[in-house]
């Protein structure tokens, strides 16, 4: 099979995977992200495989997804906040910290504000209130309809008054 042959079926693959995850059938779409990597392995395949095995709580398999997502390509900046999440949903901020920074770093990574808004999210765990302020702040600066982060600015605000 030539390349363009295997490139298709792996996007004719992750189409239909996607489908899948919309409609919430996870564990379906799990099985055509792995079809779809095996014709053509992608950054942004690995990473949805990711997604939708975190959904599963999966989420020490879904970081490994992720780190085969940088490993294809360093500046597909969703891998590193991904990581970040399920990091922070196994309570390990610290290692969370440093792939949300990086997130961040990614020069092309349009979506700053979302990485942001989970350190902010760390902060105010921690008990870091004006950090996570910032964080929201940051966030907003970025993206001022994210709504996630307008409500944990103004709740944390409202907290602390």
């Amino acid at each position: 099979m030539i390349d363009r042959e295997k490139e298709y079926l792996a996007s004719e693959y992750f189409e239909k995977a996607y489908r899948l995850h919309i409609s919430g059938k996870i564990s379906e779409a799990i099985k055509a992200y792995r079809k779809s990597l095996a014709y053509y392995p992608t950054a942004k395949t690995h990473t949805h495989l990711g997604w939708a095995l975190s959904l599963e709580k999966r989420y020490e398999e879904a970081i490994e997804e992720c780190k085969i997502a940088i490993e294809l390509d360093p500046d597909y900046g969703n891998p590193y906040n991904d990581i970040g999440t399920y990091l922070i949903a196994l309570n390990r901020f610290d290692e969370a910290i440093y792939y949300l920074q990086k997130a961040i770093d990614v020069q092309s990574y349009d979506m700053k504000h979302i990485p942001l808004y989970h350190l902010g999210k760390i902060n105010e765990l921690r008990g870091a209130y004006f950090t996570a302020l910032k964080y929201y702040s940051d966030s907003l600066e970025q993206n001022p309809d994210f709504e996630l982060a307008k409500t944990a600015y103004y709740k944390l605000v409202a907290m602390m008054n």
